[in-house]
C-alpha cells in the first residue's frame, strides 16, 4: 500500500519553539530515503516553510499557503497556483474593509518565484506588525507597506490574510463568506487565542484540495494527515487516518482517528517513521 503523509507545521509538527527539532528532521529525513511519500500543508510561504523544513530531506512539493499553492525547492518553484479572479479579490478586499480589518494581499512576482505583499493599511495592529517584523528581510517575498494592491495585480493574488482582535476578524469572516464565493478560513492563533487569523482564497482553495490533486499525481492509495487546529479539518476530513496531536483543539480531536503526543515530543515524525516501517 502507497501512503502519502501531510503534516500541517505550526502546532504540529514545529515544536514550542516554531522549529522542526534535529530527532523530527532526521527521523523524517531517515523515513524519506527509505521511499516514504512526506509533505507539509502549510499556511506558510516558502519563504518561512522551507527553511523549516529543508534538513528533513523532503523531496514532494510542499503545499503552501493553505493549498493556493505548490511549491518546488528544488527548483525554486511554483506550480498549481489558484489565483482569485480581479473582481473576486475587489469584493474580498472591500468586506474586509468595512469590517476594519485590513489584510496582508499576496500576489504573486513577475519572476514566477517570488511574493508581492501589500498592507494598505496606515497603521499596523500588534500582531500585524510583529508578523511584518520577523519576515520583512526573507527571502522569495516583497513587502509593499500602506500600498493598496495595484488593480492590474488583483487577477494575481493568492491570499488574503489578516490578524487581529478574534471578534472582529470572525465578523469579518461571517460577512465574507455571505457576500462572496471565496474560501475563508478563521482560526485563533495557537499562541494567543485572543487574536485571529483570517485567510481568504479563490473559490475551492483548501489543504484537502491540494492533498487530493497531490495524492491522485504521486499514485498514493492511503492518506495519513496531521493537525492541530481549526483550519486542519477540512484535510482531516479526507484522510484514510486523520491524526491529531495531543496539544490540538478539541475539535480537532474529535475529528481525529488517532490522538498522538503533543508536538513537542517529535509525535508526528515519531508517528510516521513507526507507520511506514509497519
Amino acid at each position: 500500500m502507497k501512503t502519502l503523509y501531510v503534516s500541517d507545521m505550526d502546532g504540529t509538527l514545529l515544536g514550542a519553539d516554531s522549529r522542526v527539532s534535529e530527532r523530527s528532521a532526521a527521523l523524517i529525513s531517515e523515513a524519506v530515503d527509505s521511499g516514504a511519500l512526506v509533505t507539509v500543508a502549510t499556511a506558510r510561504t516558502p519563504a518561512t516553510q522551507g527553511p523549516l523544513t529543508a534538513a528533513c530531506g523532503l523531496r514532494l512539493p510542499a503545499i503552501v499557503m493553505t493549498g493556493a499553492a505548490m511549491w518546488h525547492a528544488g527548483d525554486r518553484r511554483f506550480s498549481d497556483t489558484r489565483y482569485f479572479t480581479a473582481e473576486g479579490c475587489s469584493a474580498a478586499l472591500a468586506a474586509c474593509r468595512r469590517h476594519g480589518v485590513h489584510p496582508f494581499v499576496y500576489t504573486m512576482g513577475a519572476d514566477g518565484a517570488s511574493l508581492d505583499v501589500y498592507h494598505g493599511a496606515d497603521a499596523m495592529n500588534k500582531a500585524e506588525e510583529n508578523f511584518y517584523l520577523e519576515r520583512k528581510h526573507l527571502a522569495f517575498k516583497r513587502f509593499h507597506m500602506r500600498s493598496q494592491v495595484p488593480d492590474d495585480a488583483r487577477a494575481n493574488t493568492l491570499i488574503c490574510f489578516a490578524m487581529g482582535e478574534r471578534t472582529a476578524v470572525e465578523r469579518a469572516a461571517d460577512a465574507l463568506r455571505a457576500e462572496t464565493d471565496c474560501s475563508v478560513f478563521c482560526y485563533p492563533d495557537i499562541f494567543n487565542t485572543a487574536v485571529a487569523n483570517l485567510e481568504v482564497f479563490a473559490p475551492g482553495v483548501s489543504k484537502a484540495a491540494a492533498i487530493g490533486r497531490l495524492k491522485q499525481r504521486v499514485g498514493a492509495d492511503r492518506l495519513v494527515v496531521f493537525g492541530d487546529n481549526l483550519n486542519d479539518l477540512p484535510m482531516l476530513a479526507v484522510a484514510d487516518v486523520a491524526v491529531a496531536v495531543g496539544n490540538a483543539f478539541p475539535e480537532v480531536k474529535a475529528a481525529a482517528d488517532v490522538v498522538i503526543d503533543p508536538n513537542t515530543t517529535d509525535s508526528v515524525a515519531r508517528f510516521i517513521h513507526d507507520d511506514y516501517r509497519r
